[in-house]
């Protein structure tokens, strides 16, 4: 996507235009490596505008400025990036891949070596980013930021693609495996003799105050349950899916 490999089989383009051997294209697009790849004698704000230089920025002095202040690294800037930690080198790269305000961002593992703090302001960055109309494609092995950012995923297993799209939809469509919910009610034990008798139920485990359910016809279970419920005067209280997430997604996937 970056075009700094040839494609080894087919074609990839990015805004319509070829990646490889398009060094035009750098100008739309930003690059975040999962390397370090910092100069250490410079100072975070004389790396940036290196950038911004090599991107022939009118103002690479401003342009630095402005994307170190989107990262929030203004107080680090006159700092060699050799004193930084890995966290701070994430964001430093992020502002230099931002400086010549591209319209495609592309970046691997951003959250490596960054804290809680740095990650939940890296992915509000991203999501603002994304919100100005910006395409954003990044990869990442930390599911749970994964889920918490990404609105469309691909999930590659054995270097080939194995799913594509909303996770939680390609878990509804994985009727291979049977779907697991957690309920709360006014009688959990009356409401899971009820369910067990239900021909989509598989199972019912009743354990800490809350009902798990393992079912394996996720539309005639949704549209059974209000029903069995009403009818022994039970109220349910909470009903959410536990193996939605886009590590149960994968590890269904892996395990296939």
């Amino acid at each position: 996507l970056s075009g700094l490999l040839k494609p080894s089989a087919g074609e990839v383009s990015v805004l319509g235009a070829p990646a490889w051997q398009n060094p035009g294209l750098y100008r739309d697009l930003g690059l975040v490596p999962e390397r370090e790849a910092v100069y250490g004698g410079l100072s975070g704000f004389e790396f940036v505008r290196l950038n911004a230089r090599l991107q022939s920025v009118a103002d690479p002095d401003g342009a630095a400025g402005r994307a170190i202040r989107t990262v929030e690294l203004q107080d680090a800037a006159g700092r060699a990036t050799a004193t930084y930690s890995k966290g701070m080198k994430q964001r430093i790269k992020v502002a230099a891949a931002l400086v010549h305000d591209p319209q495609v961002l592309l970046l691997d593992e951003p959250f490596n070596g960054a804290d809680p703090r740095q990650r939940l302001h890296l992915i509000e960055l991203l999501r603002r980013l994304a919100a100005d109309g910006r395409t954003i494609i990044f990869s990442s092995h930390i599911l749970e930021e994964v889920e918490r950012l990404a609105e469309r995923v691909l999930v590659i297993v054995g270097g080939r693609l194995a799913a594509s799209g909303d996770f939680r939809e390609i878990r509804r469509l994985m009727t291979d495996r049977p779907h697991t919910f957690t309920l709360r009610s006014t009688d959990n034990r009356g409401l899971a003799a009820a369910l067990v008798a239900h021909e989509s139920v598989l199972g019912v485990e009743l354990q800490d105050g809350r009902l798990s359910v393992r079912t394996s016809e996720l539309r005639g279970f949704a549209h059974a349950l209000p029903g069995i419920a009403r009818a022994k005067g039970i109220t349910v209280r909470e009903l959410r899916p536990s193996d939605e997430s886009l590590e149960d997604v994968f590890a269904y996937l892996v395990g296939r």
